[in-house]
């Protein structure tokens, strides 16, 4: 099983924003935003906030963590859950690296699928909307 890197909680337990380091010094931000129209769906972001990627939140690092990277994710997600047992839907986008043509099934994706069920499990199902994933909770 891949590391999971340690992370930084909010303040607050059930606050929205973590963040964790990797081994070669990447930072990365998890934030949790709630939909105004629903606060029971929450988008989760996630990426690099280290000043020398430019402020390219979504750049690839090519570091060779991304599987301790996504373990990583999947326990902020986890945690957030826990303190937030009431939600009924998470969103996310997997946005395409540079060269990747817009419209088609991006390798985030197909990245992000494979840890979908371990992260939610049974009691959620499962929207694609091109490269949106929106998670919702069964019988809700």
């Amino acid at each position: 099983m891949p590391l999971v890197f340690p992370i930084v909680y909010p303040n607050i337990p059930s606050g929205d924003v973590y963040y964790f380091t990797t081994s070669a010094g990447v930072k990365y931000e998890v934030r949790f935003g709630r939909r105004k129209d629903n606060i029971f769906h929450a988008t989760i972001v996630f990426g690099v906030v280290n000043d020398e990627y430019k402020g390219e939140e979504y750049v690839t690092t090519n570091k060779g963590d991304i599987y301790s990277v996504m373990h990583t994710i999947g326990n902020v997600i986890k945690t957030f859950m826990s303190y937030h047992p009431k939600m009924l839907i998470y969103e996310f986008t997997a946005v395409a690296k540079e060269g990747e043509e817009e419209g088609v099934i991006t390798s985030r994706r197909k990245l992000y699928e494979r840890y979908l069920g371990q992260l939610f499990g049974n009691a959620w199902k499962f929207e694609f909307h091109g490269n949106t994933f929106v998670v919702k909770r069964i019988n809700a």
